[in-house]
């Protein structure tokens, strides 16, 4: 059992704040009490180094690691992720025990002066962390100088308005989250230019003994949790990291879930995309909908090889 309050760990950012306070007061409703359930800070690695990519220090479970150990542990009882952060694989005695239902899940255009990506000038000064958003961009417009770009939002959004960069793509969902959803100019269509596996969702993860918790119940979206099965899926078939540009953009509607992987070479000169579709009917249709992930992940990983990786 559990003990009360029920400690939740996140990490302290702002974005990983709001959303985790989002979550905490589900939680504390579930419970029938709101002193239930209280927020544990904790600064991961990827918190602490800013000044280099990720795929340089380590790839994206520096958000997740110490976390992690926190819930291994004991000193929280479970954590709130934002999914796209973690790695296709988590530790053994961990898992992700509900998904609630998603946020928007494009990548966002911001700037101060213009309205799209085909809008920028030659040789524009585009700011993206992401190695995927870098091969899409550079797909579009080869021209472009793709520039690092680390901090929190307001960090990220600082830099723009300094004139560092021409453009910045970030996530949507965390705009919206911090009340920032007029911020960009445009969206990018998830179909044409797919975004992260599980971008937009939110995990809460336990220790396997408590994935069956009464509370946790109430926080699991149904079509969310098949969409980003698949997205997952296909993430782990192609062993993505930041240092493989990888996207996978999966909606459920018709009955269905329809999935579309797509990778990269680094500087977008080559895409492999597989697309494909399984119901989304029956108790099984989770496992379904990973098995379709892995499948069409698979599929693109033999036909990219070695090219879709760094310093192929």
């Amino acid at each position: 059992m559990i003990r009360q309050p029920l400690r939740i760990g996140t990490r302290a950012s702002k974005l990983a704040l709001a959303q985790a306070g989002q979550m905490r007061a589900r939680i504390a409703a579930g419970l029938g009490d709101d002193a239930a359930a209280v927020l544990v800070h904790i600064t991961t690695a990827g918190d602490r180094v800013q000044d280099r990519r990720l795929m340089d220090i380590g790839g994206k479970g520096l958000f997740t690691k110490e976390i992690e150990d926190a819930l291994l542990d004991g000193r929280i009882d479970c954590a709130i992720h934002s999914l796209k952060d973690m790695p296709a694989e988590g530790p053994e005695g961990l898992v992700i025990a509900a998904i609630p239902e998603r946020e928007d899940p494009r990548d966002a255009f911001l700037s101060a002066r213009f309205d799209a990506l085909d809008a920028l000038p030659r040789g524009g000064r585009l700011g993206t962390a992401s190695l995927r958003r870098q091969a899409q961009a550079l797909r579009a417009r080869p021209d472009l100088e793709v520039l690092p770009l680390r901090g929190n939002v307001d960090t990220r959004l600082a830099k723009l308005e300094r004139g560092e960069f021409d453009a910045i793509i970030l996530a949507a969902a965390g705009l919206n989250r911090l009340g920032l959803g007029d911020a960009p100019r445009a969206w990018l269509d998830p179909m044409a230019t797919p975004p992260a596996p599980g971008q937009g969702a939110l995990a809460i993860q336990t220790r396997v003994e408590d994935r069956d918790a009464d509370w946790l119940r109430a926080l699991r979206h149904r079509d969310t949790q098949l969409a980003v099965a698949a997205e997952r899926g296909a993430l782990t078939a192609l062993e993505a990291s930041c240092k493989t540009a990888v996207g996978a953009y999966a909606v459920v509607e018709a009955g269905e879930v329809r999935l579309m992987v797509e990778a990269l070479t680094p500087d977008g000169a080559q895409t492999f995309r597989e697309t494909g579709a399984v119901s989304a009917d029956g108790s099984d249709a989770e496992t379904r909908a990973r098995a379709l992930g892995l499948a069409l992940g698979h599929a693109v990983r033999e036909r990219g090889g070695a090219a879709l990786l760094i310093g192929s």
